[in-house]
């Protein structure tokens, strides 16, 4: 879930689940669920700890650090990034700190609308927001709408949520396709947890590139295994390598007021 989302120019960063790949690009045999590709993802499912635990979890929360680079491979310094999610009523925000990309967002995926919180870019703190809430609309409203239907719990029970096909291209490669676009999971066959997940960032709607995460580590909280260590690249050029500051917390009781409420000073909602 943790995946960043860069502002700067200069940057190339966009990490945590948009990953997509052109609806023209895929056989027409892929466009439904195959057997081969059904019977991957109850593979990967028993490995990260069951179908029934995984589609339990009705509330998560995780913090993220991450160390960055620029599309050139000059060290960025650190990025930290709060994620919350709840699966009813289903929402879902983002706080962030990073330089030149410390920002706030919300989106309520039932009735499609949300706002963010935007970095400064011109100021001489590079890590304050402009201190203003606007409204998701154009190419921010869609990063929010595919960063939601491609949380991972959607890409682990896509068997059971409609309008998502599964697939398998190739040997230990699962492919799940939503509104269009897809992404392609490879497995390890020893495990059945996922190695990498490959597609292409939506975070920039105007400029997709192709994006690769690789997963490193591995925890279990409540029966289910998450990622805990993870490595973006864009266009194989390594941009983030992510570790899993605070605890994992699931079903902890999140509440909505709690995710659509604007910080009072207009700066990310972090824990200390």
């Amino acid at each position: 879930m943790p995946y960043f989302r860069t502002w700067a120019p200069f940057f190339a960063l966009s990490v945590f689940l948009c990953f997509c790949i052109s609806e023209a690009a895929l056989p027409q045999s892929l466009q439904t669920s195959t057997q081969d590709g059904l019977k991957l993802l109850n593979k990967m499912q028993t490995a990260l700890g069951g179908a029934e635990r995984i589609a339990a979890i009705h509330d998560y929360e995780e913090t993220v650090r991450a160390e960055i680079w620029n599309s050139s491979g000059v060290p960025m310094g650190q990025v930290r990034k709060r994620t919350r999610w709840m699966q009813s009523p289903n929402l879902l925000r983002l706080d962030q700190i990073g330089p030149r990309d410390t920002y706030v967002l919300y989106f309520d995926g039932t009735s499609g609308t949300g706002w963010e919180i935007l970095p400064d870019l011109k100021g001489p703190d590079k890590f304050k927001t402009t201190g203003k809430a606007i409204e998701l609309v154009g190419g921010e409203l869609e990063f929010a709408k595919n960063y939601l239907s491609r949380f991972e719990f959607n890409t682990w029970l896509a068997d059971r949520i409609p309008g998502y096909t599964v697939s398998s291209p190739a040997s230990n490669v699962l492919r799940i396709k939503r509104d269009g676009a897809a992404e392609e999971l490879t497995l390890d066959p020893a495990t059945w947890l996922p190695i990498k997940t490959v597609g292409v960032s939506l975070a920039n709607p105007d400029r997709p590139v192709e994006d690769e995460m690789r997963y490193e580590g591995w925890t279990e909280v409540t029966g289910v295994r998450f990622p805990t260590r993870r490595t973006n690249y864009h266009n194989g050029v390594k941009l983030a390598a992510l570790t899993t500051e605070e605890g994992i917390r699931v079903n902890s009781g999140l509440l909505p007021s709690e995710l659509v409420a604007k910080p009072a000073n207009f700066e990310p909602d972090m824990p200390r």
